[in-house]
């Protein structure tokens, strides 16, 4: 079951909305799933999609400004509910019925504003570890922390950029102090999605405030997901404080913030349980 077949097809397309181009993948036959990010795009998800298409069909998507997903004005910000509202069209447009969405990160975020906005779209949510800074009881100090990120990154010092955002999620640094890896020569794409994320994206989705009402009072089933390994990061508090205030627990997931990337395998049967709703 957790073995993809030799070849899985993936059927590639595109969807013009009102000022994008969005890039999407299809794989399978069975129950709808999408799997969004943000900034993580399809390729990201590539692994576990192969895993699920097995007995799902599996969406997954760019999101817009990066990667293949163009933007008419590339220098637009990218908010949550533009997000959900290019989900929910190409939902519409794949025609597979109503969705289960896991989304991670920031398309955690993107699957939360979807389920406010376009509930007809979706049958369940499963935010897993959204980066949330107004469900914690410091937003303002969050806030502040978050600006000074991006103008470091804004001021060309990419690396202090990253030892700030992973200072701010409660990351440990590697041994040296530094952010990790730096590559000598930087893929063009990277950097150019790197550097929308830091401009256009992360100040607007960690400041999105949810409508709790309407999460835990709506029709879609909502699932706050957190990794058994981010004890005490960001984002852990951040699920914790959400689920709390939805009036639920989280569910925990194996490994950590990205642990769908590092071990699909190992994430996908997890996963799969959350889908059946054990």
């Amino acid at each position: 079951m957790n073995h993809p077949p030799a070849e899985t097809t993936v059927t590639t397309g595109t969807l013009r909305v009102a000022d994008a181009t969005l890039h999407y993948e299809i794989r399978g036959e069975g129950p709808l799933v999408a799997l969004v990010g943000a900034p993580m795009d399809a390729t990201f998800f590539a692994p576990l999609a192969d895993l699920l298409a097995t007995d799902h069909t599996v969406l997954t998507t760019d999101p817009r400004g990066l990667n293949r997903s163009v933007q008419d004005d590339p220098e637009r910000d990218s908010t949550p509910q533009l997000r959900a509202d290019d989900l929910a069209l190409l939902l519409e447009h794949v025609d597979r019925g109503p969705a289960t969405v896991f989304g991670s990160s920031g398309g955690a975020v993107t699957a939360l504003a979807l389920a406010v906005a376009h509930p007809e779209r979706v049958r369940a949510v499963i935010a897993h570890e959204p980066p949330l800074n107004h469900v914690l009881d410091d937003p303002a100090a969050r806030d502040a922390a978050v600006e000074d990120i991006i103008a470091t990154y804004a001021s060309g010092d990419v690396g202090g950029a990253w030892v700030k955002f992973l200072v701010n999620a409660n990351i440990p640094l590697s041994p040296d102090g530094e952010s990790g890896e730096e590559p000598t020569e930087q893929d063009p794409q990277r950097v150019a999605d790197e550097r929308f994320w830091f401009l256009h994206e992360l100040r607007e989705t960690t400041r999105w405030r949810p409508d709790v009402a309407a999460l835990r009072d709506g029709p879609v089933r909502v699932v706050i997901g957190v990794g058994q390994d981010s004890a005490g990061q960001f984002c852990d508090l951040t699920s914790a404080a959400l689920a709390t205030a939805l009036g639920t627990e989280p569910t925990v997931f194996p490994g950590g913030h990205i642990a769908f990337v590092e071990d699909p395998e190992g994430f996908a049967p997890r996963l799969r349980e959350v889908l059946d709703g054990s």
